[in-house]
């Protein structure tokens, strides 16, 4: 379950990418698709990442954060690709994806499970 879970954060990533340059360059229809397929991959973060919070029951609290840090880097993901398809400013949502994406990253791979950063 951890490769879907890994596996969709980075399509996910990339996709954010996608939906933010179709919109900056008026190509609406491709935003609006990439969109579509990015919050397909919401889900599928949600599902594996649920499988995954299951699995690490013995973490207590530190899964906990993790979960709210990963539901933070999604909620700034779809923030980011929907002010940038309503032409708004996107400078504070892009900082919170990078603080939260970075967190969950340090917790996902250093902290939980057999991670490869030390502990």
């Amino acid at each position: 379950m951890a490769h879907l879970h890994i596996t969709s954060w980075v399509i996910a990533f990339v996709l954010v990418g996608l939906v933010t340059t179709f919109s900056r360059n008026g190509n609406e229809k491709a935003a609006k698709i990439s969109h579509m397929i990015l919050r397909l991959f919401y889900l599928l973060i949600l599902y594996s990442g649920g499988s995954l919070f299951a699995s690490y029951s013995e973490y207590g609290a530190l899964i906990i954060i993790k979960v709210l840090v990963g539901l933070w880097a999604i909620a700034s993901m779809e923030m980011v690709a929907i002010k940038y398809k309503k032409k708004k400013p996107a400078a504070a949502w892009w900082g919170q994806l990078l603080v939260a994406g970075v967190i969950a990253i340090i917790l996902g791979f250093g902290f939980l499970g057999a991670g490869i950063l030390p502990a």
